[in-house]
């Protein structure tokens, strides 16, 4: 793919934005146009950006204005929002209008369907590992202690159920312990599941991470930071899996750290 001048970046919380924008630049992008959302994007993420719009969750119409006068033609979506902002929507006419269209509502149809609306005024949504090859995780043993041999049977084993989770739609995250599933992530999000998993656990879990089959790379791909190895290793789980080629691993320096300092093993499976 050319690298184009101007990109749009749809920002959410954690290190996704500004680790993303760095990787624009890096490779060549000259104009970051980004839209940031309250309580959400970290407001220092702005002076990364040459141009910024502030949005409720649900302003869609605003958004696409905001990149039709930057002379956006292709964007991408980084970072997550948090669950309980899509309850406290306040849609404008068009996302209304989408709504009104989309029968069955996950992470994919909804915004597969912001991607149908961006495309009809002239934007392309990009995948969201653009630029962020180098930061995709990589097969075998990644930092912290190497896990012995019961416990990568718990990966093998969580993967599957993982996988057949993410299947159903229902989450792409697991915790198990002795080939037991403890919590399967659903609408609460990756740390709450590692922290009702952990507490069932009692030490000694196994966290598996996976992306959905014919996942959707333009949207909600995997990610591991410090703030999910900081959970697990409070939650007592110690060795975390991830599928490899399709997760991207966030402050990987600080990640590597704190796998060492606190004794999580991470695997790319």
């Amino acid at each position: 793919m050319s690298v184009p001048a101007c990109v749009g970046v749809i920002a959410g919380n954690g290190l996704y934005p500004e680790t993303f924008i760095a990787a624009a630049r890096r490779a060549g992008v000259t104009k970051v146009a980004l839209c940031a959302f309250e309580n959400e994007t970290k407001r220092e993420v702005e002076e990364l950006a040459d141009a910024c719009e502030w949005l409720r969750v649900g302003q869609l119409s605003k958004m696409i204005c905001f990149f039709q006068r930057e002379g956006v033609k292709q964007c991408v979506m980084v970072g997550q929002i948090a669950p309980k902002n899509l309850f406290d929507l306040r849609p404008d006419m068009r996302t209304l209008l989408m709504l009104a269209r989309v029968k069955k509502r996950n992470a994919e149809t909804l915004f597969g369907a912001i991607g149908d609306e961006l495309a009809k005024d002239g934007i392309a949504l990009l995948p969201a590992t653009t630029f962020m090859e180098d930061h995709l995780a990589a097969t075998g043993h990644i930092a912290g202690p190497i896990p012995k041999k019961r416990r990568l049977e718990d990966v093998d084993y969580g993967f599957s159920i993982a996988k057949e989770s993410s299947r159903l739609d229902i989450g792409q995250t697991v915790v198990v312990k002795n080939g037991t599933v403890l919590a399967v992530e659903a609408f609460e999000g990756t740390n709450a599941c590692i922290q009702r998993g952990g507490s069932l656990g009692r030490g000694g879990a196994t966290m598996v991470k996976v992306a959905k089959a014919s996942h959707d790379m333009r949207f909600d791909v995997p990610v591991v930071g410090p703030e999910t190895i900081l959970t697990a290793a409070n939650a007592g789980i110690d060795v975390i899996a991830i599928e490899a080629s399709k997760t991207l691993i966030l402050g990987r320096e600080e990640v590597g750290r704190m796998c060492t300092e606190r004794k999580v093993a991470l695997v790319g499976r």
